[in-house]
């Protein structure tokens, strides 16, 4: 394989992530201060929701939400089997138990179709997973969650600053969660927040994340050490100012990879759900002949990255077949057999765009 030209990722970090982080070293206050706090209140704002609570990991921030709203063992969650670990993980955290849904074809977000056969006397909440940068069906889904009583944590990981019909990713669900790791739309190096417009569901978040101490020396729960850092805070403030344009950017990268790959044998370009902004975390197509590997190979060899995002339904898991999580979603099963992730990120040039279009378009000439 040759050297790899477009890599599938590239945080970008410039002076003033730079300038901000040495200023935080300099006053000293480098643990959880007030930059946590400053970022908390600017992303909530951006989001549309009333409270902010940082968190050290998207994991984290999950795991802090289903602790918020008392989710624990004999609970029952209902999420997507394709998406990263960390989205069952969390629920297993607790206690509870996640129960696999289906997903759409076309966003590969959780399906409404398929929660409410799945729904039980111990069903709690549900956890859709805005994959790839575009929201599920909110809708449907809050109109279930109502209808039986239960819960919506978005898990917002992968959709800073999406939407759906006009409303912003993080401030849909009762709460939602978002991860700052490098490779998403914007980062804090390490982090999360969890975003609501419960005060008393956002003074919980606040009380797990901190050893479940509702003040010093006083701890009314088993918490845990989830704190952000000024430091990385300091890193999210900056990066905040900037994603609006970073977004921009990978949505009209889309749009170019989109033109030049639609008339491509074999390939299924990303769907964007009519009212919603996908921003493009991920830019996944769908390959229909041949088998995928050896495309990412061909691909590869062009010298552009990619990545797969995600091989194995949870279900399928290891770990998660010996703990007894047991599915089969017929859709997710099709899109962990055959999508594939190219580069979209704002550091992309038109020589690179091109070159992702041309190494499709060879390896699907070379594929039958």
């Amino acid at each position: 394989m040759s050297d790899i030209k477009v890599p599938i990722a590239k945080p970008i970090i410039g002076e003033e992530e730079i300038e901000n982080v040495v200023e935080v070293l300099k006053s000293g206050m480098i643990a959880q201060g007030p930059k946590v706090e400053e970022f908390e209140q600017e992303f909530a704002d951006w989001v549309g929701a009333e409270y902010g609570i940082a968190v050290n990991s998207g994991t984290a921030a999950l795991h802090v939400a289903l602790l918020s709203c008392d989710i624990g063992p004999g609970d029952e969650v209902i999420t997507t089997p394709f998406t990263f670990i960390a989205s069952g993980n969390s629920i297993v955290y607790t206690g509870a138990k996640p129960v696999f849904a289906d997903i759409d074809l076309k966003t590969y977000t959780l399906n409404p179709d398929s929660i409410e056969d799945l729904i039980t006397e111990n069903t709690k909440a549900i956890m859709p997973v805005q994959l790839y940068g575009q929201a599920a069906d909110m809708d449907r889904i809050n109109r279930i969650a109502e209808k039986y009583g239960l819960i919506v944590i978005e898990d917002a990981a992968q959709a800073h600053g999406a939407t759906f019909n006009g409303q912003k990713v993080g401030s849909i669900g009762d709460m939602s969660c978002f991860s700052f790791y490098p490779t998403k739309n914007m980062t804090t190096s390490e982090g999360g927040i969890i975003t609501t417009d419960d005060e008393e569901l956002a003074d919980s978040a606040r009380m797990f994340r901190a050893h479940g101490a509702t003040m010093r020396y006083h701890h009314n729960a088993i918490g845990y050490n989830f704190r952000m850092t000024d430091i990385s805070a300091a890193i999210g403030l900056a990066q905040l100012k900037k994603i609006d344009e970073f977004n921009d950017k990978r949505i009209a990268n889309a749009a170019y990879l989109n033109e030049g790959l639609k008339d491509v044998d074999g390939v299924i370009t990303p769907y964007c759900a009519e009212g919603s902004k996908h921003v493009y975390h991920q830019y996944t197509i769908m390959v229909e002949k041949g088998d995928r590997d050896d495309w990412v190979d061909i691909i590869n060899d062009c010298g552009v990255g990619t990545g797969i995002h995600y091989p194995i339904p949870l279900y399928n898991q290891p770990i998660y077949r010996t703990l007894g999580f047991e599915g089969y979603c017929q859709n997710a099963e099709l899109a962990a057999d055959n999508v594939i992730s190219l580069p979209v990120h704002p550091s992309l040039t038109q020589e690179d765009l091109d070159a992702v279009i041309d190494a499709v378009k060879t390896a699907s000439n070379e594929l039958d």
